[in-house]
């Protein structure tokens, strides 16, 4: 996998946004820019065990130019979690959020989305957007803590059980990279 220099680093807080668990401040996060064989296969493997039964191919995503991948290496250079993501103009769309099983609740998830943030201030995004199961209360929670308001529900989006995806977006000032405030829609 090639790395951008300078985008592997340790964990920090940004301000505005929660700390990462103590856990995840030895873990490192880059932006990897290519990915490819062995280490392609690795984030596959990861994706599948994380969701499994979900049609997902890490191959064909990261062949997209528009497609930014975020990897967190908690140790000996293996990857635990991973956040990807298109920049498209001025938003950033995430369309997963994976972690292993056994390094769940470590505060991986949290470290991605902190410099998911990080990249939207540096480019000036004005929006990021996800779709999350109505079933994963932890991670609908999670995204409310970064500031991300639900605006909308996609009936039987999933095929896997035709479950609703909960949509969700925080607004940020493409100047500061300030989250801007929103309210919830129903769900």
């Amino acid at each position: 996998m090639k790395r951008d220099p300078g985008q592997s680093a340790p964990l920090s807080h940004n301000p505005g946004q929660p700390d990462p668990p103590p856990a995840a401040c030895d873990a490192r996060v880059a932006l990897v820019r290519e990915a490819a064989g062995p280490a392609l296969d690795e984030l596959q493997r990861l994706a599948e065990e994380a969701f499994p039964g979900q049609p997902f191919s890490m191959h064909e995503e990261v062949a997209r130019p528009w497609t930014r991948l975020w990897v967190l290496y908690a140790e000996a250079d293996r990857p635990a979690s991973f956040l990807i993501g298109w920049h498209v103009a001025d938003e950033l769309h995430i369309l997963n959020i994976a972690t292993a099983p056994a390094a769940r609740r470590r505060g991986f998830a949290s470290a991605l989305l902190t410099e998911a943030f990080a990249y939207a201030r540096a480019h000036a995004l004005r929006i990021m957007l996800l779709e999350v199961r109505r079933s994963n209360e932890p991670a609908i929670a999670l995204y409310k803590t970064f500031g991300f308001s639900v605006f909308g529900v996609r009936r039987a989006y999933y095929s896997d059980n035709d479950e609703d995806a909960i949509e969700m977006a925080v607004a940020l000032d493409p100047v500061t990279g300030r989250v801007l405030p929103g309210t919830d829609e129903p769900m």
